[in-house]
């Protein structure tokens, strides 16, 4: 078997919250790429990537050059083929950016033909470790929300199910911590005790601000804090996890694998989390998986469910997936979710179907 022929096709999709009706702006899009790989037995595997911003044409364009060095090789050799493409480009202009962004979307599809052609699922070919896993939802209860809609949501999520949920902080404008704080009370006392509740700084306190304010929030009880600092301020976020009983996440900003040697060395973060576009692909996250294994951490994904659920099920440290919906319109079914869990899928590779009628539709 043999990779025979490829498409790729630039998307704009609206970015939706269909879990509580509460987007943080009306109309905001999303450019995503994805990517369709046919093999000489018939097997189409597919791919997706994003991130491009304003270069998304260009990340397109990188996806159909990179896409085309692999035609007549062997689907199933996924490291050959990444070494190949990282000595044909990586090497001059990787392995950050646009090069990384293209090769995930190869190497997802690559990973989609070869449960295809062996007729298992993802999660089982990388180890089956279990077949559910914990989720919590994302997308919900952003920073631009006012405290009435972040509980108004907050509730509408209970309601559907779910037992965990992600706020956020570093508010808009110059909060006082105080005033900070009041987005994480607010969403407690609307979703009570029992409910694990993650928040997302995305990268914007220093170290002695989420000091300060992780300090003051410990009686809000978070089951962590994400990315409270400059992503690789491997010795901040040392000093900040180092001073909080509240767990510290991060990782989704780094690219490749060894800025994640440097975060586990340095003991930077409790909780690892990876970005499986910008880390490189299904190869690339597994191999963080099992480096975060050594060091007695655990990983989480980061936004698209409907593919991270095969990767953090598949592995032990895997503790629990992040429900972002942002891509799952693309699809004719996604897992489900059941009890608080995401439930694997048992059709062969990744178990998903594009639905044309939708790819057309956001089709730029």
């Amino acid at each position: 078997m043999k990779i025979a022929s490829y498409d790729v096709t630039a998307l704009s999709i609206p970015e939706l919250d269909p879990l509580a009706n509460m987007p943080e702006e009306d109309g905001r899009m999303r450019p995503v790429v994805i990517l369709r790989i046919r093999t000489s037995d018939g097997i189409e595997g597919i791919g997706i990537t994003f991130y491009g911003g304003k270069l998304s044409g260009s990340l397109k364009v990188a996806v159909e050059e990179l896409a085309e060095l692999v035609v007549g090789d062997d689907p199933m050799r996924v490291e050959p083929i990444a070494e190949k493409l990282y000595k044909a480009a990586g090497s001059h202009c990787g392995p950050q950016g646009i090069f990384t962004l293209a090769c995930s979307a190869i190497d997802i599809a690559l990973w989609d033909i070869k449960g295809k052609a062996l007729g298992q699922p993802l999660w089982k070919l990388l180890g089956g470790h279990r077949d559910r896993v914990p989720t919590y939802a994302s997308g919900s209860l952003r920073r631009g929300l006012t405290h009435d809609q972040a509980q108004e949501a907050a509730h509408t999520l209970v309601e559907k199910g779910f037992r965990a949920m992600k706020t956020q902080m570093a508010l808009p404008g110059n909060p006082t911590p105080a005033e900070e704080l009041k987005r994480i009370q607010v969403v407690r006392e609307a979703i009570g005790p029992d409910i694990d509740l993650m928040c997302d700084i995305n990268q914007r306190w220093r170290p002695e601000q989420a000091i300060n304010i992780g300090a003051r929030a410990e009686d809000v009880r978070l089951f962590w804090l994400e990315d409270v600092t400059t992503a690789d301020d491997y010795a901040g976020l040392a000093r900040v996890t180092a001073a909080l009983k509240t767990p510290i996440a991060g990782g989704e900003y780094l690219w490749g694998i060894a800025p994640f040697r440097h975060m586990m060395e340095a003991r930077a973060v409790d909780i690892i989390m990876v970005d499986i576009v910008r880390v490189g692909g299904v190869t690339q996250w597994m191999k963080v998986a099992g480096m975060a294994g050594a060091f007695n951490l655990p990983i989480v994904s980061h936004v698209m469910p409907e593919i991270l659920v095969h990767v953090t099920a598949a592995c032990p440290n895997g503790l629990t997936v992040e429900y972002m919906p942002w891509m799952l319109q693309l699809y004719k079914e996604t897992p489900a979710i059941e009890n608080g869990e995401l439930v694997l899928p048992n059709k062969p590779g990744l178990g998903l179907e594009f639905d044309e009628a939708v790819i057309e539709r956001f089709t730029v």
